[in-house]
């Protein structure tokens, strides 16, 4: 049995393992400019998906999901001021100027980069919003899943960065810590980091364990 099909013992919110449930971390921020996920219908059940965390730390998100077979389509038709926030060619770089004349909408694809890619053609409404990108910045520090791209960043530390230009510093560290949680708790659970190199550290009495086998899992 695989981690992701271990539905019954995860958390139906963080889908983290129950016993490293991060739901307790995560803050509700009241932010201006409103986020709007798009995620890909195979990124919604997987357990290193980031995104949901994001959109769980800012009040006021949607997570909508695109490619269900046989169900309606999301639309960005009618959303204030929206921003796409992916590097497609020509895209601006985000930067104060983008909510000079009040909040934005800002639309964050969540897929592999080849789904992420094709969802401005494929969402009605989001070929007509500006497309932008994020300024150089530091590596990402994901750890669950490899990268395609040098430079690529999981889909919350997008976030984090782009409301860090948006709304400030404070917001950027809220959604980076709720992040920096989930991922160093699942690598816990491997037995790929220390406790007490995890952010928030590890409710007492849990045992170190891997859900998907039922085996303790060795540090190393």
């Amino acid at each position: 049995m695989s981690r992701r099909d271990n539905a019954e013992k995860r958390c139906p919110e963080c889908r983290m393992h129950q016993s490293v449930c991060i739901c307790a971390l995560m803050p509700c921020v009241e932010v201006r400019s409103k986020l709007v996920v798009l995620m890909h219908f195979r990124e919604e059940r997987k357990t290193t998906n980031s995104g949901r965390v994001a959109a769980r730390c800012l009040v006021g998100s949607r997570v909508l999901v695109r490619g269900r077979p046989d169900e309606p389509q999301p639309s960005v038709v009618g959303m204030e001021r929206p921003l796409l926030l992916f590097p497609h060619e020509g895209a601006e770089v985000l930067g104060p100027q983008h909510v000079a004349g009040g909040p934005v909408t800002l639309i964050v694809p969540d897929g592999n980069w080849r789904q992420a890619s094709r969802m401005r053609q494929r969402v009605e409404g989001l070929a007509d919003a500006v497309c932008v990108t994020l300024p150089r910045g530091a590596p990402s520090r994901y750890r669950l899943r490899a990268e395609a791209h040098e430079e690529g960043l999981a889909t919350a530390e997008a976030i984090a960065r782009a409301y860090g230009i948006l709304e400030g510093p404070d917001v950027q560290r809220a959604i980076e810590a709720a992040f920096s949680a989930m991922v160093e708790r699942t690598l816990w659970v491997r037995g790929r980091v220390l406790t007490e190199e995890v952010t928030g550290g590890i409710p007492e009495g849990v045992v170190r364990h891997d859900p998907g086998s039922g085996r303790p899992a060795p540090l190393g």
